[in-house]
């Protein structure tokens, strides 16, 4: 993995919580520019919308916030307070710098979590749940920290939802989760260039019962 240059590939091939610290270390102040728009990401708002759609409101977390794109997009529907949970300062010092969040929190989301129970009314994510990045064992945490009733909506990549036990985490959870829905999407707008140009993920929405 090379310093200079920084890209899904390399997103993909990360392997520990100390790994996405150094890598996104590096890329938080080009990452809108180099990715989000040259992809042109679609997640951060599909999100949004889908969790505007489930009646979501806040205080809301969003998960794995990065630079803070998923929270510009529940800023744009109205929803708020937005709280930003990212283990990248340097990342969460850009999403800062957007106005859109309350409090950005630094934590790793494979680990407890320094929030209180029934924290919040919802959790959002986009991009997090994905090759290399956080798996299934979070949403023990996630569930913890929202109230009974919260939404969840949250994506998925779809060659990782299988692959690493998403599906069969929501099997589990079973009469703990209420409303469950999956729908597919392009991660990418028909701009996106390059092998990930292609990529599809799914929505999972539900509500903690």
């Amino acid at each position: 993995m090379t310093e200079d240059k920084h890209d899904l590939d390399g997103a993909y091939a990360l392997k520990t919580p100390g790994d996405s610290e150094r890598y996104y270390r590096d890329w938080a102040t080009k990452y809108d520019a180099d990715f989000a728009e040259a992809m042109e990401y679609r997640s951060p708002s599909v999100i949004a919308a889908a969790y505007a759609a489930m009646g979501g409101t806040g205080p809301v977390l969003d998960v794995g916030a990065g630079t803070g794109l998923v929270g510009e997009a529940l800023a744009r529907v109205g929803i708020g307070p937005i709280d930003g949970i990212d283990i990248s300062a340097e990342m969460l010092a850009v999403a800062a710098q957007k106005g859109a969040y309350r409090d950005t929190v630094k934590a790793d989301l494979t680990q407890p979590l320094p929030l209180p129970d029934d924290a919040y009314a919802g959790c959002i994510s986009a991009g997090t749940f994905t090759t290399g990045h956080v798996g299934p064992d979070a949403f023990a945490e996630l569930m913890r920290i929202t109230r009974p009733g919260g939404c969840f909506a949250v994506t998925v990549h779809s060659a990782f939802y299988e692959a690493a036990g998403f599906a069969a985490l929501f099997q589990r959870l079973g009469g703990k989760i209420a409303d469950f829905r999956t729908e597919p999407f392009r991660i990418y707008g028909d701009g996106a260039a390059g092998d990930h140009g292609d990529d599809t993920g799914w929505i999972v929405s539900f509500r903690k019962a």
